[in-house]
């Protein structure tokens, strides 16, 4: 029986009723954070699939909300992601299978996805406290896939975090979460200005190497010593004259075809590696 959207199935626990309409206030909800301007207001942002909240939940970040496609709510994988929503105050929801592709906007949705809260760290967090960090600093990044290919990486080599310069995109969106595989829960992110980061520069103790065209000095030919920043500039612009001024390093990527520029990502994941193999 259908009422207000709800219904109940045979073998259906209170967590179980499930919800089939679009105008359901959590469902409203939970589309809406496929907007920017609705994930800051509510601090929220979706990440889908059985992997990625398994390693959210143990990395500590519980789900305001799971949602879970129908008849799955007894599946034992699902367990613990249902235990920690429940105990840290979240809802656990039950829609249908057309619901859940609305709700993710995929044609072929995973059977489980959840609301989580963002978090931001502040510039007090990149010291360099240890000797061995890494931060990557992203000046205007556009693309998300690119952000979200970034922070993988960034986890891959075992990188403190992020630090989104200016008018960069979201990477609490969900292509950005999508492309970092889970790594948007193990990665600090920092959002600042060019004034912020020249202050941040200031004070921080190791090398800063940022990548510019007009360099001389080739990629693998720098100091990769830690603690590292590495500055990666907008694909189409390049680094500004006062982000290039914070560098105690600049170098560029030898380029031997047509192409005057490499993808942001692949220009990242190859520097991180050269940090890493420096080492």
């Amino acid at each position: 029986m259908v009422k207000s959207g709800i219904y109940n199935s045979s073998k259906a626990t209170a967590r179980d009723e499930v919800i089939t309409s679009t105008a359901n206030a959590e469902v409203k909800k939970l589309r809406s954070l496929h907007d920017r301007k609705f994930r800051k207001q509510t601090g929220w942002f979706l990440a889908e699939g059985l992997r990625i909240l398994t390693e959210a939940v143990q990395l500590g970040h519980a789900p305001k909300r799971l949602v879970l496609s129908d008849g799955r709510a007894d599946d034992a994988a699902l367990a613990p992601l249902i235990s920690a929503c429940t105990s840290s105050g979240g809802r656990v929801l039950t829609v249908t299978p057309s619901l859940m592709e609305r709700i993710s906007r995929k044609d072929n949705p995973q059977m489980v996805l959840g609301a989580f809260e963002q978090k931001f760290a502040g510039r007090d967090k990149v010291t360099g406290s240890t000797g061995s960090d890494i931060w990557i600093a992203l000046d205007r990044v556009r693309d998300p896939g690119n952000l979200g290919t970034i922070m993988r990486t960034a986890d891959a080599v075992g990188a403190r975090g992020i630090i989104l310069i200016d008018d960069c995109t979201d990477p609490y969106s969900v292509e950005a979460v999508r492309a970092s595989m889970g790594a948007v829960f193990n990665v600090e992110l920092v959002h600042t200005d060019t004034a912020g980061f020249e202050e941040l520069s200031r004070r921080w103790g190791g090398e800063i190497i940022g990548t510019a065209l007009p360099s001389s000095s080739d990629f693998r030919d720098a100091r990769w010593s830690r603690p590292l920043i590495l500055l990666m500039c907008n694909e189409q612009q390049g680094l500004t004259d006062r982000l290039c001024a914070t560098a105690t390093q600049l170098v560029r990527l030898e380029m031997h075809g047509r192409s005057d520029s490499l993808n942001l990502a692949v220009a990242t994941g190859i520097c991180l590696y050269e940090a890493l193999r420096s080492r």
